[in-house]
């Protein structure tokens, strides 16, 4: 099998180690690119700085060590340039697959590991939120080899479940980051519109990036059914039953501008919106978050 045909979410699927996932899915991405996929993503030595517990001894500057015998090592502008957070919607209602073999929830645990280990391959510290109502779970970012096995031992151990507040999220992230950073959230974005721009909007004006990674299942998107239907809301158990011909139209149009809605007010402030579905492969998923950090 080709490398690239890892990059389909339903082989991603049939991976049962989340750090192969994601090693198939950055590995295949970046052997399909026809050039270097860093472009934006400074790695060029800056600086010294004296050697402190967790840097990588590799980054040691042997020859600077033989003059001074003083431990110093590499400073790359890729560790001032860019911090990622990576805020993942743990939510009830990203537990959801039509006909995919990966729910929302799976396809936004895959690419929050390849983002994880694209960014500490370019030596760019990243760190790991989740939510539902609240801010659940946080690893501070950084930049050493033993970052990727701690955000992937977490985001493997995550269970989708319970309510989702992305305002309160958001705004709880805004008050916990010290620095500028690049912040990706991954969500379905199921919840009032206005509140989860407004959350936006405060971290935008704060001075961060954002990098709004929208993922709802194709059949959220595309409304692929027949006959009377019984809808369950995964959150709030309600139920709404309706004939799904008469339904239809109105349902993809809503859809259609709801991400239209975010894509322009995104737009407006200067977010990057990326909106996705579980039937579209990584590596379209990634070249899209590529070109978005290189237009930034």
């Amino acid at each position: 099998m080709s490398s690239t045909k890892y990059l389909k979410p339903e082989v991603i699927a049939g991976i049962k180690r989340l750090d192969l996932r994601a090693k198939f899915i950055v590995k295949g991405f970046l052997q399909g690119l026809h050039s270097s996929p860093f472009q934006g993503f400074s790695v060029e030595f800056s600086e010294h700085r004296r050697y402190a517990h967790g840097d990588d001894p590799r980054d040691i500057d042997w020859l600077l060590y033989a003059r001074t015998d003083k431990y110093y090592v590499r400073k790359f502008q890729a560790e001032t340039n860019l911090t990622g957070y990576l805020v993942v919607d743990q939510s009830a209602s990203m537990d959801y697959t039509y006909r995919q073999e990966v729910t929302k929830f799976d396809y936004a645990i895959c690419l929050a590991a390849a983002l994880a280990y694209l960014m500490i391959h370019q030596r760019d510290p990243v760190g790991l939120l989740t939510f539902d109502e609240k801010i659940c779970r946080s690893i501070r970012p950084a930049s050493r080899p033993s970052q990727l096995a701690a955000i992937l031992s977490t985001l493997s151990r995550l269970t989708p479940n319970g309510k989702t507040n992305i305002a309160k999220a958001l705004n709880q992230t805004a008050a916990m980051l010290r620095h500028q950073s690049l912040v990706m959230v991954l969500s379905d974005l199921l919840t009032d519109e206005e509140a989860v721009l407004e959350g936006l909007r405060k971290l935008k004006f704060a001075g961060h990036d954002i990098l709004l990674i929208h993922i709802l299942d194709e059949a959220e998107v595309s409304f692929p059914f027949d006959g009377a239907l019984e809808l369950e809301d995964p959150e709030s158990r309600e139920m709404l039953r309706v004939d799904a011909q008469g339904f239809q139209a109105d349902y993809v149009k809503q859809i259609r501008e709801f991400r239209e809605r975010y894509a322009e007010e995104c737009a407006k402030i200067g977010i990057d919106y990326l909106p996705l579905d579980t039937s579209m492969p990584f590596d379209k998923a990634l070249a899209e978050y590529l070109s978005k950090r290189r237009g930034a």
